[in-house]
């Protein structure tokens, strides 16, 4: 992989517990969940990368996979992971289960000069769609040992993409909607055929 100012990684290490499967290949309108954001970042141009466990179910792919450890299951290990192996300045990282992000909204984070930059709206942070610089990598690895992803986003002072910016690329909601149960597919899919 060639060396440049940033990449990308779709993050799938996840397992799916409240959705009951794992959230890769589960289908949303006969498409595996990450194949959404795998679109919208690979529409970037950036090099992309999908990061998983080894023995996590993925659909077939065409970018490279990078394995995280087994253990913790910590959403922070996928970052650090990436963040590790990464030739590139900055990773921008979104989780596989965001079908409505765009890669407008990709582009626009990748372009941005900070070392840590990733969206706020309903009042919380939104740390698995962002970009990370890579000299983040031993602050991520070390919020494995009990530190939340929230909270060690919070400790690195990141610049916020609030929804009054987050706006111009759709609506806020939308674009950080993820799928977490099963109520939340069944919602993404009438949120996909309302649009057809």
């Amino acid at each position: 992989m060639a060396t440049a100012a940033v990449m990308g990684a779709v993050l799938a290490g996840g397992r799916g517990t409240r959705l009951g499967e794992p959230k890769a290949v589960v289908e949303l309108a006969g498409r595996p969940l990450i194949g959404y954001a795998l679109e919208a970042l690979v529409g970037t141009g950036l090099d992309v990368v999908v990061v998983a466990k080894r023995d996590t179910p993925l659909p077939e792919l065409d970018v490279p996979i990078w394995y995280e450890r087994d253990e913790p299951v910590h959403p922070a290990l996928g970052i650090a992971t990436v963040l590790q192996r990464s030739p590139a300045d900055s990773v921008l990282v979104i989780g596989c289960d965001m079908p409505f992000v765009t890669t407008e909204l990709l582009a626009h984070l990748a372009s941005l000069p900070h070392p840590l930059a990733l969206p706020s709206a309903g009042g919380r942070l939104h740390p698995l769609i962002g970009l990370y610089a890579r000299g983040l990598a031993t602050a991520f690895a070390f919020s494995l040992g009990g530190h939340s992803l929230q909270q060690t986003v919070s400790e690195h002072g990141p610049h916020l993409i609030d929804e009054s910016e987050l706006a111009h690329f759709g609506d806020p909601k939308r674009l950080l909607f993820n799928v977490n149960t099963p109520e939340d597919l069944e919602r993404a899919g009438e949120l996909l055929r309302s649009e057809s």
